[in-house]
């Protein structure tokens, strides 16, 4: 898409007022919500959010609800971005030094939360997702996404108590799993061994960046991880990269719901995702998409569901 002259006349007044141009600056690096934006910013929410208004409606950011709350991030529309990254260019160095100290300590925060919440819960996290629904059956129509095997490298991100491992474990030559918490890592490392699998790694790493090498996985598993994260979209183009030539990638999740308990109780961010919006990340990140599984709710009215995608088997490789 293009901006027509008067478009983009509309875009350039919306951007240019200097707490727009600091919103700007900001969600170039992140969603955040109004509330959020006014703790950085230091103006109230009705000021902040009139600023937001106006560059919606000329088509600079987007806004999205989630539960009760509403985040923004900039444009996807890549003509939008374009002038969004020409004007942020041309933006002095350091003129929001002070935005990004702020915003880093929001970071901070939401990562303290979360890193509290799961060395909290670690002992009893499996306990704790039979909660939400039928975990028998949820592992059960896993093993038949994921196919028969055998699969040479299997690898598992947030890998928590190394559920899936357990589960696919025995169909593969090798197995990693990456997590950010120690305390999971070392239940994951006993659940594996009670296992008897000997073929596991499992490492101390971040979804958004594994360090693995491209295209080197002939499944990749996201499994009740992307509801926690800021990015979700950056997590599944990260797994996506891992996906070899044939290989699949599997994302478990929840389908949209209302249960905004779920935030403060269990530190999620987002609650549940479209089949439109996984589908989506997955072909901008060169996947190919088959039919979600949906499971139905047990006790919570949470509906978990299943997306498969698979690289085709013609695909070059990459290591990067």
């Amino acid at each position: 898409m293009s901006f027509t002259s008067d478009q983009a006349v509309e875009a350039l007044r919306a951007a240019g007022e200097p707490t727009r141009l600091r919103v700007l600056t900001l969600l170039a690096g992140d969603e955040l919500s109004v509330m959020e934006l006014s703790r950085i910013l230091d103006q109230s929410q009705p000021r902040v959010s009139r600023h937001l208004k106006l560059m919606a409606d000329a088509g600079l950011i987007e806004r999205f609800p989630d539960g009760a709350r509403v985040f923004y991030r900039l444009s996807s529309d890549l003509a939008a971005r374009r002038l969004v990254d020409m004007v942020l260019d041309l933006l002095e160095d350091g003129a929001a030094d002070q935005d990004h100290v702020r915003l880093e300590e929001v970071r901070r925060e939401r990562e303290a939360e979360a890193a509290a919440y799961f060395e909290q819960v670690a002992p009893r996290w499996d306990q704790m997702r039979s909660l939400y629904v039928c975990e028998s059956a949820v592992e059960a129509a896993i093993e038949r996404a994921a196919g028969p095997g055998p699969f040479d490298r299997v690898v598992d991100l947030g890998t928590g108590s190394g559920r899936m491992l357990t589960l696919l474990g025995k169909k593969a030559r090798l197995c990693i799993g990456l997590d950010l918490s120690q305390n999971m890592l070392n239940i994951a490392r006993s659940n594996t061994a009670k296992a008897g699998l000997d073929k596991v790694e499992l490492r101390h790493g971040d979804i958004f960046a594994t360090r693995l090498p491209g295209q080197s996985a002939d499944l990749v598993i996201v499994h009740q991880v992307l509801h926690y994260l800021i990015d979700p979209a950056a997590a599944v183009r990260e797994a996506a990269r891992l996906v070899a030539p044939g290989g699949r990638l599997l994302i478990v999740d929840f389908a949209p719901h209302a249960l905004e308990q779920l935030r403060e109780e269990h530190q999620h961010r987002r609650l549940g995702f479209s089949d439109a919006e996984i589908a989506g990340w997955l072909r901008e990140a060169g996947l190919a998409t088959s039919a979600p599984i949906a499971l139905p709710p047990d006790t919570e009215d949470l509906t978990v569901t299943i997306w498969t995608a698979t690289r085709a088997e013609t695909a070059k490789r990459s290591v990067a």
